[in-house]
């Protein structure tokens, strides 16, 4: 019969493994924006947005599994699980640290790929908008919208002929 904490653990590495997925496709977004291959990137962004759920799943049923595990303890619900750590029996408390660590080791390089993935980007949209302001300069609005983007105007398609 597997305890609690085995169900709290199998949660966990269920977590990792979706949070390893995500992280594995910002580095492979990474190589195609680097590779300038735009079709890739955008492919996988979409394989991105579906991680997130996924991870968020992982996530939510940990939460729920701990929460669970709270009550029964006579702790708040919404109590974290590294403050639940003295609860369990003294044997799972390594692992479960453990994999708390691993957890937000992965988050964290989460964050900063998203963020430098985020900023790749950007400065990439910033190029083709100065590039295309150079070569067909009453194509391209720099005004903001109320909304504080930059809305593009459509023009007639932008044509290159070699000289």
């Amino acid at each position: 019969m597997k305890t609690v904490w085995n169900e709290i653990a199998d949660c966990l590495r269920s977590e990792i493994i979706e949070y390893g997925a995500l992280l594995s496709g910002f580095e492979a977004q990474q190589k195609a924006i680097f590779a300038r291959d735009s079709e890739e990137v955008l492919r996988i962004g979409g394989e991105i947005e579906k991680q997130v759920a996924a991870v968020r799943g992982a996530r939510e049923n940990r939460e729920r599994k701990v929460a669970a595990f709270a009550l029964e303890n006579d702790r708040p619900q919404n109590a974290t699980l590294r403050s639940l750590v003295p609860v369990f029996d003294t044997d799972a408390q390594p692992l479960i640290e453990a994999l708390i660590s691993d957890v937000n080791v992965l988050v964290h390089r989460i964050r900063r790929a998203n963020r430098h993935n985020h900023t790749l980007l950007a400065r990439t949209v910033a190029a083709h908008r100065e590039a295309l302001r150079i070569l067909r300069p009453g194509s391209c609005n720099s005004t903001y919208s109320a909304a504080g983007r930059v809305p593009a105007r459509s023009g007639a398609p932008l044509r290159l002929v070699a000289v």
